[in-house]
């Protein structure tokens, strides 16, 4: 019986949609409008936190860089004062690394010698826009980085300081398109490399592209590259998790023996951990996340009275019509309930064309700007339910409405 009465409504309920097309389709597009601004920002936002998850993940959340820098300011006392650290020098990183013996740690030692080399092969040079790397056998395993082609350095190539190399795969459709890579000889700065291998393509990171890049050993990179201040990098990676913590204070206390620093100064280095530089970027993602919700929020305030006044329109409209149920005996429960019933198709018909719009133009930001794009399982939650919460506040007075009506005061209404 609740069943056949429940289906009765909806019926009533569509007939009184198709009676008032346009405006149904004006109070639809209305509730879209506000939903379409919450799950396409939602969207972008959950193809930004997969894009930044995927380009830092292969840096290992069990690595740990010692760097110049960690924050360029501190707090003291409320207030805040730059702070400047001196470089990372070649032979601080040497000594840490001489000194660093932690059990299962692999230590790696890097600079960037240039962003803007010109790199050639045979008749056919690129623009100056190439990153060179000197880097040790160490660096591409703690990166995260691998080949698609050919090998990483071994001990011996560093130690014999090698003139071999690792290119970034744009090199594959440039300068060495339509060759085989492998063993060819590329020179820079009049220097020339035989490439030994050809990484995996890595994308851009905030701008920077990680597939124009060259990776020499470390010490033909000093010699080649001479310019003075040179910053280093050390990047330490821990073989198990559980000993990360660890690891990292040694870590720290072996840079502080190696810059001479008493008990009480600060350390003048930074030690940044990758699942904290995620975590980092992540947290301001999610202010984006509060803003798509106050923007959604707002508009979805304005769609809820739009839909409360067409609704309370409707119960005007349909007094005679309520007064003649009234008086063949249907209780205010199912007068009340045919208006939900109505107010709540309206809500779920403008949730569904909120959520397809939302979508796609979620798609279309996400494939402009590059990310990642994933389904938002989240967001497409959270319109439904909001507009599920949308239909009930507003369909509420005018059901309340409809179910007290007099039906002789009803009846009489013209």
């Amino acid at each position: 019986m609740m069943l056949k009465l429940f289906k009765e409504n909806i019926r009533i309920a569509l007939g009184s949609i198709r009676t008032q097309l346009l405006r149904t389709v004006l109070t639809v597009m209305i509730i879209a409008i506000g939903i379409t601004a919450l799950v396409s920002i939602l969207t972008v936002v959950s193809a930004l936190e997969n894009t930044i998850s995927s380009d830092f993940a292969s840096m290992g959340a069990n690595t740990f860089n010692i760097k110049q820098y960690e924050n360029t300011t501190r707090n003291r006392g409320g207030d805040e004062r730059v702070i400047i650290n001196p470089i990372i020098s070649y032979p601080e990183a040497v000594a840490f690394k001489n000194k660093y013996t932690y059990p299962f740690t692999e230590t790696s030692l890097s600079f960037t010698a240039t962003s803007a080399a010109e790199v050639k092969y045979e008749a056919t040079k690129t623009d100056p826009e190439n990153s060179i790397l000197g880097v040790d056998e160490y660096f591409m395993t703690n990166s995260g980085l691998e080949t698609s082609a050919g090998r990483n350095f071994t001990s011996f190539d560093i130690d014999n300081n090698a003139y071999v190399c690792v290119v970034g795969s744009d090199f594959e459709k440039g300068l060495l398109k339509d060759v085989n890579p492998i063993d060819k000889t590329i020179a820079i700065r009049g220097a020339k490399f035989k490439v030994i291998g050809v990484l995996k393509e890595k994308g851009s990171t905030f701008g920077n592209n990680q597939d124009l890049r060259v990776l020499i050993p470390i010490q033909l990179a000093r010699s080649i590259f001479t310019a003075p201040n040179i910053n280093y990098t050390v990047s330490v990676m821990v073989g198990k998790k559980e000993l990360l913590e660890q690891a990292l204070d040694n870590a720290t206390s072996t840079m502080r023996r190696v810059r001479k620093l008493s008990p009480v100064k600060d350390n003048n280095f930074g030690v940044v951990r990758s699942d904290d530089l995620i975590n980092r970027i992540l947290g301001i993602t999610k202010y984006l996340g509060l803003a798509s919700w106050l923007i959604g929020i707002i508009t979805v305030l304005g769609s809820s009275i739009a839909l409360m006044n067409i609704m309370i329109v409707s119960v005007t409209e349909r007094t005679r019509e309520i007064g003649v149920r009234k008086a063949l005996g249907a209780k205010k429960t199912t007068i009340a309930i045919q208006f939900f019933i109505e107010t709540l198709l309206i809500g779920q018909m403008g949730g569904l064309v909120g959520i397809i719009f939302g979508i796609l133009i979620g798609f279309g930001i996400a494939t402009a700007m590059d990310f990642a794009f994933v389904i938002p399982w989240g967001a497409i939650m959270a319109a439904f339910i909001t507009s599920f919460i949308v239909a009930i506040a507003s369909g509420l007075y005018p059901a309340i409405k409809a179910a007290v009506l007099d039906p002789i005061e009803a009846l009489r209404y013209e």
